[in-house]
């Protein structure tokens, strides 16, 4: 009787479990958590690419900001949430390689909370100051922060960021100690700039586009490796003597780890269409970013050497 009863149980488990692996997907709104504060370049990013994706896959996705100490509240929703196929979340390597390292109680482990999904875009950064300043290059910088020390903020988006830790890098660089202001997001440093709050900062290039082309602000550097076309006259790291300084700028797309292998693969694929578009491709070309299509495998080893450097870097920090 109860090897009967086993029988019947564990048929009804695998029919259950296969009529589930048949379920159409998706049926419902797919949700897509962000872990920074609206008005930055990513914000935007991700909430285009979701309306084109939302037509693709016919349920809608709603791009949910969740942002605080560096992406950590917001990864931490993406690890919780249920791993049903109707949450994904974008993160970087501040959330999934920085981190980890930095806090001393961190909530999450990355590599077991998370399923990567594939690589989205990188952006590039860009050292900005109020045009209105003094500070009109890196050496302006040096010498005003010489002159007078607390006379120049930079904005961060707190411990771990790309603006932290490029502050931190530079410090060490110049054995200086210019102080950090932590904001929720790259559009909120862009206020801060203009309100006099920080001198400077450096993220993202896309997040200061409209006030650099309304003559606002002021790029001072760019991280690629050649001069953005539409700011010709700006000097890369490297020409500007910064060439020492190797931090990346990438986003991409995870699901909670348990997430089925069907869906996350349907998602890569969708993604990867969307990223080889010609529309897309000339979208983020306009916000300084380049599509960064591939397999989810591909990806998960670029978190992988992502957090190796990340090690390498901040060992290097502490010396």
């Amino acid at each position: 009787m109860k090897i009967r009863k086993l029988l019947i149980a564990t048929t009804l488990w695998v029919i259950s479990h296969f009529a589930a692996a048949q379920t159409p997907w998706p049926v419902k709104p797919i949700r897509i958590i962000v872990p920074i504060a609206p008005g930055g370049v990513t914000d935007a990013i991700v909430r285009k690419a979701a309306q084109t994706l939302s037509q693709r896959l016919g349920q809608p996705l709603v791009v949910d900001n969740i942002a605080g100490a560096n992406g950590v509240i917001g990864g931490e929703a993406c690890a919780r949430a249920n791993p049903d196929g109707y949450t994904f979340c974008v993160l970087n390597t501040g959330v999934t390689s920085v981190n980890p390292i930095i806090y001393e109680k961190h909530p999450f482990d990355p590599a077991k909370a998370f399923t990567p999904v594939g690589n989205f875009y990188s952006l590039t950064g860009a050292i900005v100051v109020p045009k209105a300043g003094k500070i009109k290059s890196i050496n302006d910088l040096l010498q005003t922060y010489k002159t007078n020390p607390n006379s120049v903020n930079f904005g961060t988006i707190g411990p771990g960021s790309y603006p932290e830790m490029f502050l931190a890098w530079l410090n060490n660089h110049w054995n200086a100690r210019i102080e950090g202001v932590p904001y929720k997001g790259g559009g909120p440093i862009a206020i801060a700039l203009l309100g006099g709050e920080v001198q400077i900062s450096a993220a993202a290039l896309g997040n200061f586009m409209p006030q650099i082309k309304s003559g606002q602000l002021d790029a001072i550097a760019v991280s690629s490796a050649a001069r953005v076309k539409t700011l010709a006259q700006v000097p890369t790291f490297s020409e500007a003597g910064l060439d020492d300084f190797k931090g990346r700028l990438w986003w991409g797309v995870f699901a909670p780890s348990g997430t089925p292998a069907s869906i996350t693969q349907k998602f890569n694929q969708e993604l990867n269409e969307l990223l080889k578009s010609a529309a897309f491709s000339e979208y983020l070309e306009t916000q300084a970013a380049e599509p960064a299509p591939g397999s989810a495998e591909d990806f998960a080893r670029y978190v992988k050497a992502d957090q190796e450097w990340t090690v390498m870097l901040l060992k290097s920090l502490k010396k």
